[in-house]
């Protein structure tokens, strides 16, 4: 399955693709664009676009307080022990004003500031960020 989103990762759309691939399909591949490109290059590719906040035809996107993970928790029903702890602390790093949720969210925002500082591209903020989700959630699954 193809799923794709706009270019230059971060936050929600790092966690996304890790969610997307360890609870829902492990063979995804995802396409980074720009948000001009986004739904046309949906359509042409048979991709589901996730987390565009500006775009209302996107339905995996930010639900008022919430972030796009949470979306895709909601919508396909994951109910895997930590993941909403997990989703708290994407959102935390995510959303400006939300820090609250979360006191993990800080240090979240501030490691991937720091992947978008290294210029790496979106693949490789992927394959270098997966093994830290893979840690905050099991983390977030012990955690009280």
């Amino acid at each position: 399955m193809k799923w794709i989103t706009r270019e230059h990762i971060k936050v929600d759309r790092v966690a996304c693709p890790w969610l997307i691939r360890r609870f829902i399909d492990p063979d995804a591949q995802f396409l980074f664009v720009t948000e001009g490109q986004l739904l046309e290059r949906a359509r042409q590719e048979n991709a589901v676009p996730f987390d565009a906040p500006r775009l209302p035809d996107v339905k995996l996107n930010h639900r008022g307080p919430r972030c796009t993970f949470e979306a895709i928790i909601e919508d396909y029903h994951l109910q895997a022990p930590g993941l909403q702890r997990l989703a708290l602390i994407v959102r935390a790093a995510d959303i400006k004003g939300q820090e609250q949720v979360a006191v993990e969210g800080i240090g979240l925002r501030a490691i991937a500031q720091g992947f978008d500082a290294l210029g790496l591209s979106d693949d490789e903020r992927l394959l270098r960020q997966f093994p830290l989700y893979d840690a905050l959630y099991e983390y977030a699954s012990q955690a009280p």
